[in-house]
């Protein structure tokens, strides 16, 4: 894969059906980073996000040994919007399309550092619907943690503002 080489991004559900699927490109791969820019081609009613217009862009951090992903949304005008980051089991990366199992937590955090941890609920919900190995529960739990940690701390990609913006 080339950088601006357009990529098919699946978020799946435990049981590996596809959630949501869309398109986006690879501006930068640093193994096991990769950074993905796309683009909301239609408007959006999020239930955590709001109302995302046409034309917002959205950079997309995936680690390919991490059990989460950040996004970092702007408005079409440039201007920043927020993070919203999923704990996720480590994404697969074959032949232009990148999978992940979405395990339902997220965190969406605003443009002065607050955040608010969403879903937990839905998570433990369906780790007792899907039978969610130890190994799973503890992954994302730990996961968790290292997300508020490296928002706390302004690690990357939460220091966006250092490095290019």
């Amino acid at each position: 894969m080339m950088h601006g080489d357009v990529i098919t991004v699946n978020s799946r559900k435990y049981d590996r059906s596809i959630r949501r699927s869309w398109n986006c490109r690879l501006i930068e791969r640093r193994d096991p980073l990769l950074i993905f820019v796309g683009e909301f081609e239609a408007a959006v009613n999020h239930t955590d996000l709001g109302f995302i217009r046409r034309g917002t862009v959205s950079y997309e951090y995936y680690w390919l040994d991490r059990w989460y992903n950040v996004f970092r949304f702007h408005e079409p005008d440039g201007a920043f919007r927020n993070f919203y980051c999923n704990v996720n089991m480590p994404p697969e990366f074959n032949e232009g399309v990148l999978d992940y199992v979405d395990l339902e937590i997220d965190v969406l955090v605003q443009a002065d550092y607050s955040y608010k941890i969403l879903d937990i609920d839905e998570f433990e919900t369906n780790a007792v619907k899907f039978n969610y190995p130890a190994e799973v529960v503890l992954n994302a739990d730990l996961a968790l943690e290292e997300i508020i940690e490296s928002i706390e701390m302004r690690e990357f990609p939460f220091d966006w503002r250092k490095t290019d913006g």
